[in-house]
This record gives structure tokens, sequence and C-alpha cells, in this order.
């Protein structure tokens, strides 16, 4: 349903009184490129 509602106050405001988060989960860095070789 929440995908409908397209303000974000209104958002914020049923997640709240729902008692989910509101903000979004962080995010871990990116990993650096893989090893070809270690020899």
């Amino acid at each position: 349903m929440l995908a409908y509602v397209k303000e974000a106050g209104r958002v914020r405001a049923i997640l709240e009184h729902l008692g989910l988060p509101t903000a979004g989960a962080r995010l871990a860095p990116a990993p650096g490129p893989p090893q070809a070789a270690w020899c």
C-alpha cells in the first residue's frame, strides 16, 4: 500500500504510526576487486 503513497511526509507518518523504521539501512562499502594470484 505504501508504494502508492508518493508524499514522503505521509509515508513517514504511516511508518511511525506502525512502529516501523523510517530510515533505510546503512550500506556496507563495496568490496575490492578479486585478486588473480597471490604468488
